[in-house]
């Protein structure tokens, strides 16, 4: 069920052969994607149960999940983006349905994020999960 730019995602994770070329591209995605306006990074928008500052700002338009999203750290702001291609585009009745942690686990992210970086990532999926059903 995983959107088209997260299987894009999918299939250069499969074609780099190391960890350090993955971890390189998710800072990367995390680098490439667009700020989020500094008037939008306040507490209703901040994320608890990460290690570094992440804010996500969700958007429902025409029935349609998106968010923005920042972070002070290169690699979270890299996973916000994974995060962002797995859940941006979905109708707001599916976000719910994502199983994030298959996803993601197709990447192998799950044994290669320490603990924090898991529970910070996991935090993320909570906040976007829980907006979608509050919308849906």
């Amino acid at each position: 069920m995983a959107t088209p730019a997260f299987e894009d995602i999918a299939e250069t994770f499969d074609f780099l052969d190391n960890w350090e070329d993955r971890y390189r591209h998710v800072i990367e995605l995390g680098r490439a994607m667009p700020p989020m306006d500094p008037a939008l990074q306040v507490p209703a928008t901040k994320v608890e149960g990460c290690a570094s500052q992440v804010w996500i700002m969700p958007q429902i338009e025409n029935g349609r999940f998106d968010f923005q999203g920042d972070s002070d750290a290169l690699i979270v702001r890299g996973l916000i983006a994974v995060l962002h291609a797995l859940y941006s585009g979905l109708p707001v009745g599916e976000v719910p349905k994502v199983d994030a942690p298959a996803e993601l686990g197709r990447l192998g992210l799950d044994a290669h994020l320490s603990a924090q970086r898991s529970n910070g990532l996991r935090a993320m999926i909570k906040r976007i999960r829980d907006t979608a059903e509050a919308a849906a």
